[in-house]
């Protein structure tokens, strides 16, 4: 069976990374392989990829096939598009500078799109920020309108009780008991008063 390009899972549950190895087709996903060409992290925007292009490319033309994944990820990085100019060049359709120049113009052409894609990622990212800020700003500025309005709503029902305090006269505090000094009446004496004493 020929060897197979494929990923090999890492990483914990719900965040796993991969590599990218070159196997036998008969060993388990996670067993045994016989080299590491690369790196493949899904959970990054965009996705990082790290490929030695030079290894796949040998491999792919002794005969090693990729799995759907990988042949996505080798595609991306220009080792397909590679080895199809190779083979255009091995065949006589064209020469080996005119595959460098495609290859170059290609690659040129790739990075600009990744490079707007990584740009719009981080606009999304900002620009997602800035939304989220205003809609806290917006809510935050009417919960302060409602409580201004519930602290003039009660300051208004707290005025009238105070006006009205302020003008009802205080009555005196009448006890239950009253003490007998203050309830006896004026003493009388069996003495005149001095002015109606005459000498």
């Amino acid at each position: 069976m020929p060897a197979k390009i494929r990923l090999q899972r890492f990483g914990k549950k719900g965040f796993a990374y991969y590599h990218i190895v070159v196997a036998d087709g008969r060993s388990p996903r996670d067993g045994k392989y016989i080299e590491q060409i690369g790196i493949y992290n899904p959970n990054s925007k965009p996705a990082t990829i790290e490929l030695n292009s030079d290894k796949a490319l040998s491999w792919l033309q002794n005969g090693a096939q990729p799995s759907d994944t990988c042949r996505a990820i080798l595609s991306y990085k220009g080792v397909m598009y590679k080895k199809h100019l190779l083979g255009g060049v091995a065949k006589g359709a064209f020469s080996q500078e005119e595959a460098d120049a495609r290859f170059a113009k290609w690659s040129s052409d790739k990075q600009e799109k990744v490079e707007t894609a990584k740009s719009k990622v981080s606009a999304g990212k900002a620009g997602e920020i800035s939304r989220r800020l205003e809609a806290e700003a917006k809510v935050n500025e009417a919960k302060a309108q409602k409580l201004a309005a519930d602290r003039a709503a009660r300051e208004l029902a707290a005025k009238p009780v105070v006006e009205a305090e302020a003008t009802e006269p205080e009555a005196p505090a009448a006890t239950e008991q009253e003490t007998p000094e203050a309830s006896a009446p004026e003493s009388t004496s069996s003495e005149a008063p001095a002015e109606e004493i005459q000498p």
